[in-house]
């Protein structure tokens, strides 16, 4: 593949995609590429504020984007139900889920469900917010569910028995069992959806690592120190960190079940990658899927028998 860039996103109009998390990075970027070349953007984002700030910036930069934003929490089921039914009631296709938004290495919290923050907002979310999408994805021709990982998924670890983190939690492992099981989730997704004879499927990325606000926020001391020292030979911005989303999202030649990154791993343009074994365990993904299922109520209509939630 040559160096992809956003110069060669085709043309969209007619298209309509949702962005979750799109208020601020990866998000943002790729809601203003997908903007430029005329589809019809959804930001779904939870906070109010920072959202209108992030649409009013999409459209000073293109004065005639198609883009909105509704309101989207992935830690409520409640509201990932509400957002659901309120897309569906307004349009009647959607070509690309972007399952973007997501929570990295905080305290230990729960959701409003009670699950673990990051098992819950980074697996949990993006699993019911597809699962109550289905329909529409179903009926629009050869959708696309981007699911959002990270290098760090590759010493992941699922913890079966503890999978809230309530015996023991450490921030970096729910960190890393939340990105792996995001892909189980999508290899799973794949097979349900081949089992069903739909050409709608899933496809995995990875950002690489983007330079932004959180390492100032968060580390401190030696750390931070040696992070900012480093940024700027092992991370990039989020535009560039966009481009493996957008890829995915929409490029011709991509194969589901394709896991793509940057081509210098934390750095570069999109290239097909390779997951951690763990990833692709059909056992472990069918386990996880039925965890998730019973979970958060939310079924898949017509995936091996599976009914609506």
């Amino acid at each position: 593949m040559t160096n992809w860039t956003k110069n060669d996103i085709p043309d969209l109009k007619g298209k309509v995609f949702i962005v979750t998390g799109a208020n601020s990075g990866t998000g943002y970027e790729s809601a203003l590429a997908l903007a430029e070349k005329g589809a019809t953007v959804v930001m779904a984002c939870r906070n109010p504020k920072r959202a209108q700030d992030a649409l009013a910036a999409i459209q000073r930069t293109v004065p005639d984007a198609k883009v909105e934003w509704m309101e989207l929490d992935l830690a409520s089921l409640k509201s990932i139900r509400g957002f659901a039914e309120a897309f569906q009631s307004r349009f009647d296709r959607l070509d690309v889920l972007l399952n973007n938004g997501g929570v990295m290495g905080p305290a230990r919290s729960v959701t409003q469900d009670g699950f673990e923050t990051q098992f819950g907002v980074n697996d949990l979310g993006p699993f019911a917010l597809t699962g109550l999408l289905l329909s529409v994805l179903l009926k629009t021709p050869a959708s696309r569910v981007v699911n959002v990982s990270s290098r760090m998924h590759t010493t992941g670890k699922i913890a079966w028995d503890d999978l809230m983190s309530e015996q023991h939690y450490d921030n970096w492992a729910a960190y890393r069992q939340s990105k792996l099981g995001i892909l189980l989730f999508t290899f799973e997704f794949n097979r349900r959806a081949e089992a069903n004879g739909t050409l709608t499927r899933a496809i995995a990325v990875h950002p690489g690592l983007v330079a932004s606000r959180w390492v100032e926020n968060n580390l401190k001391g030696f750390q931070a120190l040696m992070m900012k020292a480093m940024s700027p030979v092992v991370s990039q911005s989020p535009a560039m960190a966009a481009l493996p989303l957008l890829y995915a999202a929409v490029d011709a030649h991509v194969q589901p079940s394709s896991y793509y990154g940057p081509d210098h791993d934390t750095r570069g343009y999109p290239v097909a990658s390779r997951a951690a074994e763990a990833a692709y365990s059909e056992s472990d993904a069918k386990r996880l899927w039925e965890i998730s299922a019973k979970l958060t109520g939310v079924k898949y209509e017509g995936f091996n028998g599976d009914s609506a939630g």
